[in-house]
């Protein structure tokens, strides 16, 4: 039977932009790793598929709180150890790694964690993330998804540099067979890699690549190569619009595999519907609206500092002559020509997830929500974007997830042992 895939997307002390203010919040544990310790076994406790980091190569106004601590490939490290069954995911920017340093990380941490790695691919986005990187600007989005697929064309060809027959390990000959640990040559536009990867081939084969693009060309990689993809989608018919469109693109493509879509999703969970309300009305008063105005400026390109609060949403420029990240972007100009915001409902709209799916209610309303989504090719599953953390994935876990088993939507145990297993995805032949 079809069931869900929920991975949780653990961010700082939550997805609420002013979760790190809430007196309960974990903000001064984020250097301790024993705190993402914590969360990792709380999902998988709960049977999750996955724990998901993001990453981003810039700090933007320090007083606006937390967005990024430890780096992310450096803490699966010790979450592999800490757990035994749920997956792991950091995310890896093709435009500023190389195939072969990501190669070989992600093949130790699969190796490590005894097959739980995957590996979000994104070519990051800001100008300001280019200057960390020698770059003067970011360069053109087509540049970057074209580095991108080479990015991951070569990674996989250092997994496969190494076939699963390679090891000998005699100790009186050889440790492996040279007929069987090979080259791989590759000499492209952006990278010139010989190999073969300095590690044998992990327990996955290939570490599971996941991949979130919203525009043309990210919907093209995401069919072409994606084997599990991340979607933005701030209500069931923008969900359905992606879902059908890129399941189109990978039948398209010949893979004759399926891939399952999961979208953000940012939950307020409680025993009635107005004490939901009232948890996430406790978080949206936590933050400075000029905080909120530099947020929207960084979603739409352009100072919002000035935008008077109670007056409509100024006219935004069309998603065709947008050049940052159209993910998001597309999202904000549906929330307003759904709803006709003024500026200041826009924020509370974007607070928490940044235009991700909000939904705010009883166990059994949030859980019927999902099942509508997940019946009606909106999604396959979610990745869980908690406003607060740890208590608002705890709430979840603790409320929603019996209800989702109770109806045989969710696992109550795991059945296998790697990411691949969870995900229903076979493993790659070298």
């Amino acid at each position: 039977m079809r069931q869900l895939h929920l991975n949780l997307f653990i961010y700082t002390c939550g997805h609420h932009r002013a979760a790190w203010r809430h007196p309960d919040s974990p903000v001064g544990r984020l250097g301790d790793v024993r705190y993402y310790e914590e969360l990792a076994q709380s999902a998988e406790r709960a049977k999750l598929d996955a724990i998901f980091f993001a990453d981003g190569q810039y700090f933007g106004n320090v007083e606006d709180g937390p967005q990024w601590f430890l780096e992310p490939l450096t803490l699966l490290g010790p979450l592999a150890r800490a757990t035994e069954k749920i997956g792991l995911i950091s995310t890896v920017s093709s435009t500023f790694q190389t195939p072969f340093n990501a190669a070989r990380m992600l093949a130790s941490l699969d190796h490590i964690s005894g097959g739980r790695v995957a590996w979000n691919v994104v070519t990051s986005m800001y100008d300001v993330e280019a200057r960390n990187h020698g770059y003067e600007s970011m360069p053109d989005h087509a540049w970057r998804y074209e580095r991108a697929v080479e990015f991951i064309e070569s990674a996989k060809k250092l997994w496969d540099s190494w076939s699963d027959q390679a090891m000998v390990l005699d100790r009186q000959g050889a440790y492996a067979d040279a007929n069987q640990v090979k080259p791989i040559l590759h000499q492209g536009t952006h990278f010139l890699v010989d190999g073969p990867l300095t590690i044998p081939r992990s327990p996955q084969g290939h570490p599971v690549l996941f991949q979130a693009g919203a525009s043309e060309q990210g919907r093209h990689v995401a069919a072409q190569l994606a084997e599990a993809i991340y979607a933005v989608a701030y209500d069931l018919p923008a969900a359905q619009e992606y879902y059908r469109d890129v399941k189109r693109r990978i039948l398209e493509a010949g893979r004759g595999v399926d891939v399952p879509i999961m979208p953000g999703l940012v939950t307020y969970v409680a025993s009635t519907h107005d004490e939901a309300l009232r948890k996430q009305r406790e978080l949206d008063e936590l933050l400075p609206t000029q905080t909120s105005l530099r947020q929207l400026g960084m979603f739409v390109g352009q100072d919002c500092t000035a935008w008077e609060l109670d007056a409509p949403v100024p006219k935004l420029k069309p998603l065709e002559e947008f050049t940052g990240p159209k993910g998001r972007y597309s999202t904000i100009l549906r929330i307003i020509e759904t709803e006709n915001p003024t500026v200041r409902q826009l924020l509370g709209r974007l607070a928490a997830g940044g235009g991700h799916c909000t939904m705010v209610g009883t166990p059994d309303s949030i859980a019927d929500r999902m099942e509508h989504w997940f019946r009606n090719e909106g999604a396959d599953g979610f990745n869980l974007m908690p406003p607060a953390l740890p208590y608002s994935f705890n709430d979840f876990a603790e409320q929603v997830i019996p209800v989702l088993q109770q109806r045989g939507l969710f696992r109550t145990e795991y059945t296998g042992n790697t990411l691949r297993d969870h995900l229903g995805l076979t493993r790659p032949q070298a």
